[in-house]
């Protein structure tokens, strides 16, 4: 009796943390603790906690008087929509969530346990950093998790929510997982804090500014989803986990979305402006083509001149890179480059089949944009389509010009089905373009503009040499895509898996 009262104290002084002070600090921050995060994201009642009574073993600058179970993580395994996922969850109220040897050998071992049960793993970082106490110690405990990410990759889906401080070397874990998270107001994610910085450049930056959610969701792209609340964020973590597949090779789940729309009868060609000049919003077209028009938008504040979703179709999940008209007339940059590559590559270390919808009059043209390289970052989307064996599908909706038209997962580069609606236009250049290098006169340009759309501004050329499978009417779009993903279900993948490296 007296060892079971001994273990029920134990037990209680665990589920705790850092004690009743420092939970009370973690709310009154408008944060949850690290236990409340892990009961938002499994089904009730599967949760089942490994390690929960590792302590670090670090005997300098007093450490032996501060010893927790637990050592600042709470991790284990339980269903997500009833199947299986490993989570680990840093506690802030224990050592600040400080990362040490021990903390890090945890995380590991849940890591090599998710890799062994074929299972996703999602870490909620919330910690102060390397735990100066341990040294070097602490460093190794870094480099250990960076290469359990890089063993993972690609191979089980691994997702990251930044709920808290992430600074230093901390950062470079969730930049190597597939999908980062971020919550407005508590998530902070930066190699060198505002203080540093002052000191060293002179420049002046506040915390928020520097790393906080807005400036990674818009500016770096280092976050693929932000969110208002904690609650928000782990939901959304949630859905994400319901599109993807538990291992790389492990069919996808099957989720047929019940709505009383039925996007068959919605016209996406009735988005469409009457003027080929005129901009309007893909989104409207993709909300007509996939289950009740419902998606999952990846990264939707950074490059938003093209748009990488998740989405069903037929029941069947999907990722649909599509060209936005409404940014920039759709061109793809280096942004937008490096964007739709990631999301491609991991769609397919993944097998998701991939849409492509096109509307793209070129690569951004500029001295910016020559000088930050767009000639490599393109060349990114060109081998990421080139490399993806899961099956391709690519509609052409209206303006398909020279490289980018090549870029935008041509037949060249593999597409198994090109389809084209009857307004597309697929040409090296506009028309405007083309008479300005055909014309021998200004006299003669109107004419030259005239026969170049007769022969080239329209999708019966391509049709006739084989680059375009059929030249189809919009209605007809949603049919296509549920016959073509149906006639490529067995489409052999790839057995050379690749990881998902940081794009």
């Amino acid at each position: 009796m007296k060892d079971h009262q001994a273990y029920i104290q134990r037990r209680d002084q665990m589920l705790s943390g850092g004690g009743n002070e420092a939970v009370c600090k973690q709310h009154a921050k408008g944060k949850h603790t690290a236990r409340e995060r892990l009961a938002l994201l499994f089904d009730p009642g599967t949760f089942e906690e490994i390690g929960a009574y590792v302590r670090h073993r670090c005997t300098d600058f007093g450490m032996e008087q501060k010893i927790f179970d637990g050592d600042g993580v709470v991790g284990g395994y339980g269903k997500v929509h009833g199947r299986t996922v490993f989570a680990y969850a840093q506690d802030f109220t224990v050592l600040g969530g400080s990362m040490g040897h021990a903390q890090a050998e945890k995380i590991c071992l849940l890591m090599k346990m998710a890799l062994k049960a074929g299972a996703p793993v999602v870490g909620m970082n919330d910690s102060g950093g390397a735990r100066i106490q341990e040294g070097v110690d602490a460093l190794d405990g870094y480099g250990k998790i960076f290469f359990m990410n890089t063993r993972a990759s690609g191979v089980i889906p691994q997702i990251t929510a930044i709920l808290g401080p992430c600074a230093g070397g901390a950062v470079y874990s969730p930049a190597l997982t597939d999908f980062v998270f971020a919550v407005d107001g508590v998530s902070r994610m930066f190699i060198t804090g505002p203080d540093v910085i002052r000191a060293v450049t002179g420049e002046q930056v506040t915390a928020e500014e520097l790393g906080g959610a807005r400036t990674h969701s818009t500016v770096s792209g280092n976050v693929h989803f932000r969110d208002a609340t904690e609650e928000e964020c782990i939901a959304r973590i949630r859905q994400l986990l319901s599109y993807l597949p538990e291992h790389h090779a492990l069919p996808l789940p099957l989720m047929p979305t019940q709505s009383s729309q039925d996007p068959a009868q919605a016209d996406p060609g009735a988005v469409l402006p009457n003027s080929a000049s005129q901009t309007y919003d893909m989104h409207a077209v993709v909300d007509r083509l996939v289950d009740g028009g419902e998606t999952l938008e990846s990264m939707c504040e950074f490059a938003p001149n093209i748009l990488t979703l998740f989405a069903r179709i037929g029941g069947q999940p999907v990722g649909i890179i599509a060209n936005q008209p409404r940014v920039q007339a759709g061109c793809l940059d280096v942004n937008a480059s490096d964007k739709a590559a990631r999301f491609v590559r991991a769609c397919d270390a993944f097998g998701l089949p991939l849409i492509t919808l096109v509307d793209v009059p070129g690569f951004l043209p500029g001295l910016q944009q020559e000088y930050a390289g767009i000639i490599r970052h393109g060349a990114k989307l060109l081998y990421a389509y080139s490399e993806a064996t899961v099956p391709k599908i690519t509609v052409i909706l209206r303006k398909a010009y020279g490289g980018a038209y090549l870029a935008m997962c041509s037949k060249s580069l593999g597409a198994d089905l090109v389809y084209a609606w009857d307004s597309a236009e697929i040409a090296v250049m506009g028309g405007d373009g083309a008479a300005r290098i055909l014309a021998r006169d200004e006299s003669d340009r109107s004419g030259w503009i005239a026969r170049y759309k007769a022969a080239f501004l329209n999708p019966y050329r391509a049709a006739e040499h084989g680059y375009v499978d059929d030249v189809i009417l919009p209605l007809q779009t949603r049919s296509k895509l549920l016959s073509g993903l149906d006639m490529l279900r067995r489409k052999p993948r790839s057995q050379d898996r690749h990881g998902n490296i940081p794009l």
